[in-house]
């Protein structure tokens, strides 16, 4: 895609984030979308053929918004867990702007077999950089890790993600505060039992998850 393509299509995108978040996604039509933008209707959709198709630039947007948050903060701490519970608490701040019609976008791209889903091959690059942020919370973590889950536990790590995110969908409470419970609650678990994988009598299990990832990934 060259720049100027680029540039529209951004511009479309962070029109209908706007107006998604004045109006609710009900209430914008691909017409005001393309007005916001200054674009033609007909150009908005050559971009994306529906508002449900906005699904994948909310999603290719609020990965980057993700990552740009998480990023600094994570140069503050090196424990693995403190590096894990400060990724997962900056998407939850990263999406509160969206939180309100969030739920019909992750509701679509949920559906088996569509195009926007996180698992598709049309959303494999955004699904590479989540997968690569929770890489450098590795990375730059105090852990040791079993060699042969340390190759797929970013890939385990967006999974949980995609736990919280689901989780997240259906949290009524202020300031999703019930999610941030959540995460606060489980990363310890993931943060004692990450190590464990080193141990000699975890080792058998440890390649037991790291064959059924691959398996699946196949």
């Amino acid at each position: 895609m060259t720049t100027a393509r680029r540039t529209t299509r951004d511009a479309i995108v962070s029109a209908a984030l706007e107006l998604f978040r004045e109006h609710g996604f009900e209430g914008t039509t691909m017409r005001a979308v393309a007005d916001r933008a200054g674009v033609s209707v007909g150009n908005a959709y050559y971009y994306f053929s529906s508002k449900d198709e906005l699904v994948q630039g909310f999603y290719d947007q609020l990965v980057a918004e993700h990552r740009a948050l998480a990023l600094p903060e994570l140069a503050a701490h090196t424990d693995f867990g403190d590096r894990l519970g400060t990724t997962l608490h900056a998407w939850i701040t990263a999406a509160e702007p969206y939180r309100e019609f969030a739920g019909r976008f992750f509701a679509v791209a949920a559906q088996p077999g569509n195009p926007l889903s996180p698992f598709s091959p049309e959303a494999g690059p955004a699904r590479e950089a989540a997968v690569d942020l929770y890489r450098e919370v590795l990375t730059g973590a105090r852990v040791d890790v079993d060699p042969e889950l340390a190759r797929e536990l970013p890939e385990l790590l967006w999974l949980q993600h995609l736990g919280v995110v689901l989780f997240w969908v259906h949290d009524r409470s202020p300031g999703a505060a019930r999610t941030r419970v959540l995460v606060d609650r489980t990363v310890p678990m993931v943060a004692r039992l990450v190590p464990l994988s080193r141990l000699p009598v975890l080792r058998p299990m440890s390649r037991q998850v790291v064959d059924l990832v691959r398996l699946l990934r196949s």
